[in-house]
């Protein structure tokens, strides 16, 4: 076995510890025997270079997981696109610039699968990116998020640092977002046919045509995947974390419907947008590395769905 990137106990700063997927990073990390370090924004906050540098250097943690981000579905990266593009861009300035400074030996950076072309090729090769034209929707958060990538790989190149990027597909879990105005598509269809069913009404409107292919990924599954990346990936390229497979945005809310108990129409508001047409990564340089997702997709939503529903009465 190729000798693990990491130190047997390493002390690791999960940055946005909070989040879907920061929590689960941090919960797979600790239970593999390693010393998680966090932060909550109250008492720092990432888009301050001089107070992240001053913790880091205080700390000096062994490596830095960056999955803090702001994050949202279409309707929110349509409304605020200045602030997902400044607050990403300040995240990641001040994080990885920051433990470059502190002497941090590794740094994993968490970007996002809509950083590839709105018409790229499928499954999506990690060599698509900057080949052609974003999704507009979603394009300032998308821009952040390959000046990340740009960022780790000059890092990489100008100071030899062991940093590295890997780009998630869609994520759902534990802790995910189930505002309807700022939620991904996911906890958005649990909530939406949740409350249709706990209403009596007859028919839930979605968004879309339906027709659009989307993966899914647990985060618990993702979360094995950066322990994994942490342990043995040091290449230049970002490297994408999937499933390997996809489904209609339609046969994903007949799933949801089903979990849920909603027994009406699904109905659908052409006039809303329906983003990329097909978004399916190519995981082959993961799946290399020895990944393979555990989670089937409607275990992971009626888990999701029970997870929220406790939450919400608790």
């Amino acid at each position: 076995m190729t000798e693990s990137l990491l130190p047997e106990r390493a002390r690791i700063f999960v940055a946005g510890h909070r989040g879907l997927v920061g929590s689960a990073v941090a919960r797979r990390l600790t239970a593999d025997g390693h010393t998680v370090l966090t932060r909550t924004r109250a008492e720092l906050d990432l888009r301050d270079a001089a107070d992240t540098a001053a913790y880091l250097r205080d700390t000096r943690p062994d490596a830095v997981v960056l999955a803090a981000a702001k994050v949202g579905g279409i309707l929110a990266n349509s409304t605020y696109p200045v602030q997902f593009l400044e607050e990403n861009l300040q995240i990641q300035l001040s994080v990885v610039a920051g433990a470059h400074a502190a002497g941090v030996p590794r740094l994993l950076f968490l970007g996002s699968s809509c950083i590839y072309p709105k018409l790229a090729p499928q499954p999506i090769p990690e060599e698509a990116l900057l080949t052609g034209p974003l999704e507009p929707t979603n394009q300032a958060y998308a821009l952040a998020k390959i000046a990340g990538i740009v960022q780790i790989q000059s890092y990489r190149q100008q100071y030899g640092a062991s940093y590295v990027s890997a780009m998630p597909t869609n994520l759902y879990g534990p802790g995910d977002n189930f505002d309807l105005a700022t939620s991904h598509v996911l906890p958005a269809l649990i909530r939406r046919f949740h409350e249709a069913r706990t209403e009596g009404r007859e028919e839930a409107v979605l968004w879309g045509s339906g027709t659009p292919r989307r993966e899914f990924l647990h985060v618990d599954d993702l979360a094995s995947a950066c322990a994994l990346l942490l342990e043995r990936y040091d290449g230049d390229e970002p490297v994408n974390i999937g499933c390997g497979a996809d489904l209609t945005i339609r046969e994903l809310a007949e799933t949801v419907a089903e979990v849920t108990g909603f027994t009406g129409r699904i109905a659908w508001d052409r006039d809303k947008p329906d983003g990329t047409p097909r978004k399916l990564l190519d995981v082959s340089r993961l799946t290399a590395l020895g990944f393979k997702p555990a989670v089937p997709l409607r275990d992971g939503i009626a888990a999701t769905y029970d997870h929220w529903r406790a939450q919400e009465t608790g």
